[in-house]
């Protein structure tokens, strides 16, 4: 130790040590020069004391010291989390495609993220999937990746700033980097080991048109659409995320009321409001015998819709729920309420294809009418192509098959003979599209007699019941000028028609009046 050493320090002050090998100094401190016309003065050089142990009273040794204690606290865990991991190892709940090993490591990071978000005692570990369980679902996800992914490489953080220095920032990549600092850590129950399957899924562009489809193709998946029960967005809202205390599959009713008025849900439905299947069964023989003594649509289809809800809400699928669909779709084409008649028909269908019992063979003849009366030729041969040969030989279907036939190929005189002999229902669905095959008959009429017609012939031939029925008709058309008496009987007058029928033959195909269609 040199002479010009520090001096020890005075009882009871602390001692800071520092530690060198050696006690000559590594540098020489040089102040800062104010100016360029200030002398440079040498500075004298300090040496350092060398201590191997620092003082017993130094703060780091407290800190120390302070720390061992709280380490060496026990964590009080909640006892849903005992039970959940004793239910993790339970031989019932042993996987022998997960090991022990990763069954564990994924029940410590499981326990460790919700210590750390401190959701510990608020999360339903009741519910929680048990580790074995999300680590086959990681695997599966892994699985469900394309063969061509590359795996993710992380690169070093002098590399990854170089990279991010040498490339030009996108919009996008900013508003990731700004996500991914902001937003809290995902629970590794939901962390896949790649990319998801909606990210994977190319959606085509909405700013453009979609290209390989031409418009009268798109057109043609529309009127499809339209077809098929209604327009149905491609867009779905994000599903919110379950609750814990969640209720899970469907309810089961405990309402004893017979009848109750339909209201649209706006929220979870309860138990409480929502009659048993029993009872539905009570409520509908109740309505069938106000319908044969009533006939109250307004009242009848509400109650239906009623029931048609308790049932959606219960998940009850049987021969039962295709019986309510039936008896409601054949009120409303008796009341020609189309628009409630195409919801039912479309519910009809995809219960005819699980397998339920019912009368698929009417409700296709139905299908084919209503299509015909749509002018939907897309959806009419789709289904024409569904058929069976054995069911294109059933009456109510073959008949349905010779009304296309008669139309397409013009022949008038046939297809008011079916009209007149309409098995089950289906004369509600022919009436709504014969007056425009009445006025493309007459405008035929009037190309192919000259110069006049019986109008005897008219009422046979158009199926009308009676003459003045036939003659109202041609009235309501603007043609009562064409009718003259001849003797004892009516004459249409053929020649004098000119483009009369033919305006109107045009005006009713080039519209389908139906609730939610064009």
């Amino acid at each position: 130790m040199s002479s010009w050493a520090q001096p020890p320090p005075p009882p009871g002050a602390q001692t800071m040590t520092y530690t060198y090998p050696n006690h000559n100094a590594a540098y020489t401190a040089v102040p800062v020069r104010q100016g360029f016309g200030q002398a440079y003065q040498a500075q004298p050089q300090v040496a350092y004391s060398y201590s191997p142990h620092p003082s017993a009273s130094s703060p780091s040794s407290t800190t120390t010291a302070d720390s061992q204690p709280q380490q060496q606290q026990k964590f009080d865990w909640p006892d849903s989390v005992r039970r959940y991991v004793q239910r993790s190892f339970q031989s019932s709940n042993l996987d022998p495609s997960v090991s022990r090993a990763e069954m564990e490591a994924k029940l410590k990071d499981t326990i460790r993220y919700s210590q750390d978000t401190g959701t510990m005692y608020t999360t339903d570990w009741d519910s929680m999937p048990l580790p074995q369980a999300l680590v086959k679902n990681e695997r599966q996800q892994v699985l469900m990746q394309p063969m061509t992914t590359q795996p993710i490489v992380k690169a070093p953080a002098a590399s990854k700033a170089s990279t991010n220095t040498s490339k030009k920032r996108k919009s996008s990549d900013l508003s990731e980097t700004g996500q991914a600092n902001d937003a809290p850590a995902p629970a590794p129950w939901r962390v896949a080991k790649g990319p998801s399957l909606g990210d994977r899924i190319t959606r085509p562009s909405m700013d453009g048109p979609l290209q390989g489809k031409s418009k009268s193709q798109k057109n043609a998946e529309k009127r499809q659409r339209r077809g098929d029960g209604g327009y149905q967005s491609t867009y779905r809202s994000p599903s919110p995320e379950p609750r814990g205390g969640a209720r899970k599959g469907p309810i089961v009713g405990l309402n004893q009321t017979l009848l109750k008025q339909y209201f649209r849900l706006t929220s979870e439905p309860k138990a409480k409001d929502v009659r048993p299947l029993h009872i539905l069964i009570q409520t509908v023989e109740l309505l069938k015998k106000k319908w044969r003594q009533e006939s109250n649509y307004h009242f009848i289809c509400d109650q239906f819709k009623s029931v048609r809800q308790d049932l959606t809400v219960q998940h009850i699928r049987n021969d039962f729920t295709v019986s309510v669909y039936e008896i409601h779709a054949r009120i409303a084409l008796e009341k020609g309420d189309l628009g409630e008649y195409n919801q039912c028909q479309t519910q009809l269908r995809a219960l005819y294809k699980a397998g339920l019992k019912g009368n698929p063979i009417e409700f296709k003849a139905y299908r084919i009418l209503y299509f015909i009366h749509t002018a939907n030729h897309i959806a009419l041969n789709d289904a024409i192509a569904d058929l069976t040969l054995a069911e294109k030989e059933e009456r109510p279907i073959k008949h349905a098959l010779d009304v296309r036939s008669a139309l397409a190929l013009g022949n008038h005189h046939k297809f008011f003979q079916l009209y007149l002999d309409v098995p089950n229902m289906g004369a509600y669905l022919m009436d709504k599209f014969v007056e425009r095959e009445r006025l493309a008959a007459l405008a035929s009429f009037c190309k192919a007699f000259r110069p006049s017609l019986k109008l005897r012939h008219i009422t046979e031939e158009l199926g009308f019941e009676s003459d003045t029925e036939a003659a109202q008709f041609i009235i309501d058309q603007n043609g009562q000028e064409l009718l003259k008496e001849d003797k004892d009987q009516i004459i249409f007058d053929c020649s004098k028609a000119g483009t009369l029928f033919d305006t109107a033959r045009a005006g009713a195909f080039s519209r389908v009046d139906l609730k939610g269609q064009i």
